[in-house]
């Protein structure tokens, strides 16, 4: 089985002990990491040293992040096809854009909103992990998702963090 770790909207300039902590909490298992965009910093990437890692920007990164990561990307891991995106705009109709920019993707990752979603559309799987902080809107706490890869195909959990901000 492969496990991927989803997370987004991380807004921090720097990774803090308690980031580099939850990171290893959520995702030590885990292979692959995606970053659906809102890092803020680049350097935030630094923690997960050892895995492959796949980023792209959103629009409350700094420079380096937009000169560095692309705004959306397309990975396939294990045959599957997967569209990685920030997006931007209204939440009502942010999956419409995602399936627009993506559709043929089995799986589209995507932030921006800060809540968290696991649902599929036909056949593509959505995954918005929220916010990997407690800066989710409207009160939700820190959030993040699991991407599997089994005998059963491709599936997504989603947790919550382990301790709020301190």
């Amino acid at each position: 089985m492969t496990r991927i770790g989803i997370l987004s909207d991380t807004h921090l300039t720097s990774p803090s002990p308690w980031f580099l902590q939850q990171v290893q909490l959520a995702f030590g298992d885990c292979s692959i990491i995606l970053h659906a965009g809102d890092l803020t910093d680049i350097s935030i990437l630094t923690a997960f040293e050892g895995k492959e890692v796949h980023a792209v920007h959103g629009n409350m990164c700094d420079t380096s992040s937009y000169r560095t990561l692309p705004t959306d990307k397309t990975i396939t891991i294990e045959g599957y096809s997967i569209g990685l995106c920030h997006g931007a705009g209204v939440r009502h109709t942010i999956e419409e854009r995602m399936w627009s920019l993506f559709p043929v993707a089995d799986c589209i990752v995507y932030g921006h909103t800060h809540i968290a979603v696991n649902h599929r559309l036909a056949k593509t799987l959505f995954v918005n992990p929220g916010s990997f902080s407690n800066s989710g809107r409207y009160g939700a706490p820190g959030s993040y998702a699991i991407l599997t890869i089994d005998e059963k195909g491709l599936n997504a959990s989603l947790h919550r963090l382990a301790d709020p901000w301190l």
